[in-house]
Protein backbone atom coordinates (compact mmCIF):
# COMPACT_ATOMS: atom_id res chain seq x y z
CA UNK A 1 0.00 0.00 0.00
CA UNK A 2 1.38 3.40 -1.02
CA UNK A 3 1.63 6.05 1.70
CA UNK A 4 -0.71 8.99 1.32
CA UNK A 5 1.27 11.65 -0.58
CA UNK A 6 -0.84 14.51 0.74
CA UNK A 7 -0.43 13.38 4.36
CA UNK A 8 3.30 12.96 3.80
CA UNK A 9 3.63 16.45 2.30
CA UNK A 10 1.73 17.88 5.26
CA UNK A 11 3.99 16.07 7.72
CA UNK A 12 7.08 17.43 5.95
CA UNK A 13 5.61 20.93 6.06
CA UNK A 14 5.02 20.64 9.82
CA UNK A 15 8.53 19.38 10.52
CA UNK A 16 10.56 21.08 7.79
CA UNK A 17 12.50 23.32 10.18
CA UNK A 18 13.33 20.42 12.48
CA UNK A 19 14.56 18.28 9.58
CA UNK A 20 16.59 21.17 8.14
CA UNK A 21 18.14 21.87 11.55
CA UNK A 22 19.18 18.25 12.00
CA UNK A 23 20.66 18.10 8.51
CA UNK A 24 22.63 21.28 9.09
CA UNK A 25 24.01 20.12 12.41
CA UNK A 26 26.01 17.20 11.01
CA UNK A 27 29.41 17.53 9.40
CA UNK A 28 29.46 15.82 6.03
CA UNK A 29 32.01 15.78 3.24
CA UNK A 30 32.16 18.82 1.03
CA UNK A 31 30.42 16.81 -1.68
CA UNK A 32 27.22 16.96 0.40
CA UNK A 33 25.19 20.07 1.01
CA UNK A 34 22.55 20.48 3.68
CA UNK A 35 19.98 20.41 0.89
CA UNK A 36 21.33 17.06 -0.36
CA UNK A 37 21.10 15.65 3.16
CA UNK A 38 17.58 17.07 3.53
CA UNK A 39 16.48 15.19 0.41
CA UNK A 40 18.11 11.99 1.67
CA UNK A 41 16.16 12.33 4.93
CA UNK A 42 12.94 12.90 2.97
CA UNK A 43 13.57 9.67 1.05
CA UNK A 44 14.03 7.76 4.30
CA UNK A 45 10.93 9.38 5.80
CA UNK A 46 8.93 8.41 2.71
CA UNK A 47 10.14 4.81 2.91
CA UNK A 48 9.03 4.55 6.52
CA UNK A 49 5.93 6.75 6.38
CA UNK A 50 3.47 3.99 5.58
CA UNK A 51 4.66 1.91 8.53
CA UNK A 52 4.74 4.69 11.14
CA UNK A 53 2.69 3.11 13.87
CA UNK A 54 2.20 6.03 16.22
CA UNK A 55 4.10 4.41 19.10
CA UNK A 56 5.76 7.81 19.54
CA UNK A 57 4.78 11.29 18.47
CA UNK A 58 5.21 12.19 14.84
CA UNK A 59 7.84 14.79 15.79
CA UNK A 60 9.85 12.20 17.73
CA UNK A 61 9.65 9.75 14.84
CA UNK A 62 10.78 12.40 12.33
CA UNK A 63 13.70 13.36 14.59
CA UNK A 64 14.74 9.72 14.94
CA UNK A 65 14.59 8.99 11.21
CA UNK A 66 16.43 12.21 10.35
CA UNK A 67 19.10 11.58 12.98
CA UNK A 68 19.63 7.97 11.88
CA UNK A 69 19.89 9.09 8.26
CA UNK A 70 22.46 11.73 9.15
CA UNK A 71 24.49 9.30 11.26
CA UNK A 72 24.54 6.93 8.30
CA UNK A 73 25.56 9.71 5.90
CA UNK A 74 28.29 10.82 8.28
CA UNK A 75 29.70 7.30 8.37
CA UNK A 76 29.62 7.07 4.56
CA UNK A 77 31.50 10.32 4.02
CA UNK A 78 35.25 10.25 4.24
CA UNK A 79 36.19 13.91 4.71
CA UNK A 80 35.80 15.98 7.86
CA UNK A 81 34.26 19.15 6.49
CA UNK A 82 33.69 22.41 8.22
CA UNK A 83 30.29 22.83 9.87
CA UNK A 84 27.62 24.65 7.94
CA UNK A 85 26.51 28.02 9.21
CA UNK A 86 23.60 30.12 8.13
CA UNK A 87 24.44 33.45 6.57
CA UNK A 88 23.04 35.24 9.61
CA UNK A 89 25.33 33.22 11.91
CA UNK A 90 28.34 34.09 9.78
CA UNK A 91 27.39 37.77 9.78
CA UNK A 92 26.84 37.70 13.52
CA UNK A 93 30.43 36.54 14.05
CA UNK A 94 29.59 33.33 15.86
CA UNK A 95 31.57 31.20 13.44
CA UNK A 96 34.45 30.41 15.81
CA UNK A 97 32.19 29.60 18.76
CA UNK A 98 29.92 27.51 16.56
CA UNK A 99 32.91 25.66 15.11
CA UNK A 100 34.31 24.95 18.56
CA UNK A 101 31.01 23.73 19.96
CA UNK A 102 30.25 21.61 16.89
CA UNK A 103 33.68 20.00 17.09
CA UNK A 104 33.19 19.28 20.78
CA UNK A 105 29.77 17.72 20.18
CA UNK A 106 31.29 15.59 17.42
CA UNK A 107 33.77 14.12 19.92
CA UNK A 108 30.92 12.69 22.00
CA UNK A 109 30.00 9.06 21.44
CA UNK A 110 26.63 8.07 20.05
CA UNK A 111 23.97 8.28 21.45
CA UNK A 112 25.28 11.26 23.46
CA UNK A 113 25.44 13.41 20.29
CA UNK A 114 21.83 12.54 19.56
CA UNK A 115 20.79 13.27 23.14
CA UNK A 116 22.48 16.70 23.03
CA UNK A 117 20.84 17.52 19.69
CA UNK A 118 17.42 16.34 20.89
CA UNK A 119 17.83 18.46 24.03
CA UNK A 120 18.72 21.47 21.89
CA UNK A 121 15.55 20.88 19.85
CA UNK A 122 13.42 20.86 23.01
CA UNK A 123 12.58 17.17 23.17
CA UNK A 124 11.60 15.86 26.60
CA UNK A 125 13.58 13.09 28.31
CA UNK A 126 10.75 10.68 27.49
CA UNK A 127 10.80 11.63 23.79
CA UNK A 128 14.60 11.41 23.72
CA UNK A 129 14.38 7.96 25.30
CA UNK A 130 12.03 6.90 22.48
CA UNK A 131 14.44 8.31 19.90
CA UNK A 132 17.53 6.61 21.31
CA UNK A 133 16.01 3.43 22.71
CA UNK A 134 17.41 4.24 26.17
CA UNK A 135 15.50 4.58 29.41
CA UNK A 136 14.45 8.02 30.64
CA UNK A 137 16.91 7.67 33.53
CA UNK A 138 19.76 6.82 31.16
CA UNK A 139 18.92 9.82 28.98
CA UNK A 140 18.96 12.07 32.03
CA UNK A 141 22.32 10.79 33.25
CA UNK A 142 23.93 10.82 29.80
CA UNK A 143 22.67 14.33 29.10
CA UNK A 144 24.04 15.68 32.37
CA UNK A 145 27.41 13.99 31.80
CA UNK A 146 27.61 15.15 28.20
CA UNK A 147 26.73 18.73 29.11
CA UNK A 148 29.28 18.70 31.93
CA UNK A 149 31.95 17.36 29.55
CA UNK A 150 31.09 19.92 26.87
CA UNK A 151 31.17 22.76 29.39
CA UNK A 152 34.55 21.63 30.75
CA UNK A 153 36.08 21.22 27.30
CA UNK A 154 34.58 24.46 25.98
CA UNK A 155 36.05 26.42 28.90
CA UNK A 156 39.53 25.16 27.98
Amino acid sequence: MEPDEKAFAEMVRRHRNLIWSICGSYRLSEAWTTEDAFHEVLCDLWRGFGSFGGRSTERTWVFRVATNTMISLTRRTSNRPSPRLTESQERAGVSDEYDNLTELIDTLPEPDRTIIKAHAQGFSYKETAQITGLTVAAVSVRLMRALRKLRKEYDK
